[in-house]
């Protein structure tokens, strides 16, 4: 199945909405359906846009987690509750859900990214401190990227 990567800047129009880059509108018109789900991420400061099939898997794998357990109780709340169904237009256009502008930090400039199953989209600049090279420890992601096989 391809996958969705590049990064893509954009500004939000005055109603929320936001093009769709055509190497994503491509993917999806091909192998998925020209809806979303839009959701926040469970720890970052952006919102998540999953194809309704994989989030549907996503969904499987959730149902079959301990429903006690804090962190599956927090992942529900956080990424499932927050999760709405959106239609891209005939223009390429989404509108994301107002709450999830707020959760998100969207303000007027965005920027969408792949991540392989998923698209996220950002802040500009929230991404930018966020994906800032010189805030990690480089040696540590070295030694754990490396151990992971990449």
């Amino acid at each position: 199945m391809p996958a969705f990567s590049g990064k893509y800047y954009y500004t939000l129009d005055p109603k929320g909405r936001i093009i769709i880059p055509a190497p994503f509108r491509e993917i999806l018109s091909s192998n998925y359906t020209s809806k979303l789900i839009f959701t926040n991420d469970v720890f970052d400061r952006c919102i998540c846009a999953y194809p309704t099939d994989e989030w549907n898997t996503l969904l499987d794998k959730i149902k079959g987690m301990p429903q006690t357990l804090d962190s599956v109780k927090y992942y529900m709340r956080r990424v499932v509750g927050s999760a709405e169904e959106c239609e891209i237009d005939k223009q390429g256009r989404v509108l994301i859900p107002a709450a999830l502008r707020v959760d998100g930090g969207l303000n007027s400039e965005v920027a969408l990214m792949g991540q392989g199953n998923r698209i996220e989209i950002w802040d500009k600049n929230e991404l930018a401190n966020v994906a800032d090279p010189s805030k990690i420890d480089r040696k540590a992601y070295i030694e754990q990227l490396s151990n992971l096989g990449l």
